[in-house]
């Protein structure tokens, strides 16, 4: 089909569909990938350890890389080029990683695999497209609810699939973002008129660094002290896959089944907060007394989390943690409305390497703080859940520098 300009309800609702596919298939891949790593290294688990930390590594920062790129492309050509294209190299990647017969050639496909799903934040730009500001934090929080729902079908799909071959999830990914890209050359129109883009690609811009420095300069106060928020809230999120496993079997004796629950219970409760409590919310209160409230009762929930002496007051504090779900959608609508239409992939591709920015120091930090309090000199198996509380609670602070200036005014 010819690539056209479209706003309606259809165009939301396929982007909706390509992040909730996209990941799907990521999460398809997350419980077998350690298997097949290990495998390939004979069984080895530390060796296996190493080996996933340096994949975490290299996805993080080929995401760092890829997303100021594809930002300022989709700025110069239009969204739905560079989403077709990542959602087709999404799926060629997976094939290589089903295919792979060596460790070195898993590694390759990881590669391929952060570059192609930073097509994410084109996906958040496409939605600041295609809506009115005043709609935008109830848009970005029904997307939000795609990640989590992504995030509950796939790991569990996979895990089934991986108990008959471990293989077999990269390959229903492969499909799942092959038959994306179809769907997508069918049906996606273009959110970004021409008249809209910027005329010349300004290779200068699309650096991690100049993107980051595009954060700083920018001369809109939102756009920094926001930028700030987002990094922190980034870094914080590390901390569940960083010691959350290791913490309920610790502390609470959990096995893997209510593990699997507790991580169910959160993702549900992700999802509900997404689609359903975070439009109402903002058109009640605005994006400025949800953003604050969002990182507040975050902040509580993960002291809960520390607080919590037994398994049952952890999981009680899991539905008023997932609240900090919250801020991010006024998070965004409030930075989109604060820079130029044709600015909206460089804004996201920026926030996007900034994001990888955070899940390359985040776990570093909660592991490292996690370890020193289980010592006994100090004993405070909490520890990282207060670190995380309090970090919420800075970013609180920081917000509120831009909170009570007049709101931005759409670019």
């Amino acid at each position: 089909m010819s690539a056209k300009t479209h706003s309606s309800p259809a165009a939301f609702r396929f982007i909706f569909i390509t992040v909730l596919l996209d990941m799907m298939a990521l999460g398809l891949i997350v419980p077998v990938l350690p298997k097949l790593i290990s495998d390939f290294l004979g069984g080895d688990t530390a060796k296996a350890a190493l080996a996933i930390g340096l994949f975490t590594t290299v996805w993080a920062v080929m995401q760092f890389i890829a997303s100021p790129f594809l930002g300022v492309l989709s700025d110069r050509f239009g969204r739905r080029p560079v989403i077709l294209l990542s959602n087709m190299g999404l799926g060629l990647d997976y094939l290589i990683m089903a295919l792979a017969p060596s460790i070195g050639w898993l590694l390759l496909g990881r590669i391929f695999s952060g570059i192609t799903s930073a097509n994410m934040n084109i996906a958040n730009a496409y939605i600041s497209d295609v809506t009115p500001p005043e709609k935008r934090s109830k848009a970005f929080g029904l997307l939000n609810s795609a990640f989590g729902v992504g995030f509950i079908i796939g790991p569990m799909v996979g895990g089934w699939l991986g108990a008959y071959d471990p293989r077999l999830p990269f390959w229903c990914a492969a499909v799942f973002s092959l038959l994306n890209a179809l769907y997508g050359w069918l049906v996606l129109p273009e959110s970004l008129p021409p008249e809209r883009r910027v005329q010349e690609l300004k290779w200068k811009v699309a650096s991690p660094l100049a993107a980051l420095k595009f954060l700083k300069s920018h001369p809109h106060p939102v756009i920094r002290n926001l930028s700030i928020v987002s990094f922190i809230d980034g870094v914080t999120h590390t901390v569940y896959p960083t010691i959350f496993v290791l913490y309920a079997m610790s502390r609470y004796g959990w096995n893997q089944g209510v593990i699997g629950t507790a991580l169910a219970v959160t993702g549900v409760s992700y999802v509900v907060i997404s689609a359903g409590i975070v439009g109402p919310v903002v058109a009640k209160l605005g994006e400025r007394a949800t953003l604050m409230l969002g990182l507040l009762l975050g902040g509580a929930g993960f002291m809960m989390f520390g607080w919590a002496g037994t398994g049952l007051g952890f999981m009680a504090a899991i539905p008023l943690n997932s609240l900090w779900g919250l801020a991010g959608p006024p998070t965004q609508t409030m930075m989109t409305q604060a820079v130029d239409p044709s600015q909206q992939g460089q804004l996201q591709g920026t926030m996007g390497a900034l994001r990888s920015l955070a899940v390359l120091g985040g776990p570093a930090i909660f592991s490292a703080v996690y370890a020193a309090f289980l010592l006994p000199a100090h004993y405070l198996p909490g520890a990282p859940w207060y670190l995380a509380g309090l970090m919420l609670l800075a970013s609180l602070a920081i917000a509120s520098i831009v909170i009570f200036k007049p709101a931005p005014q759409e670019a």
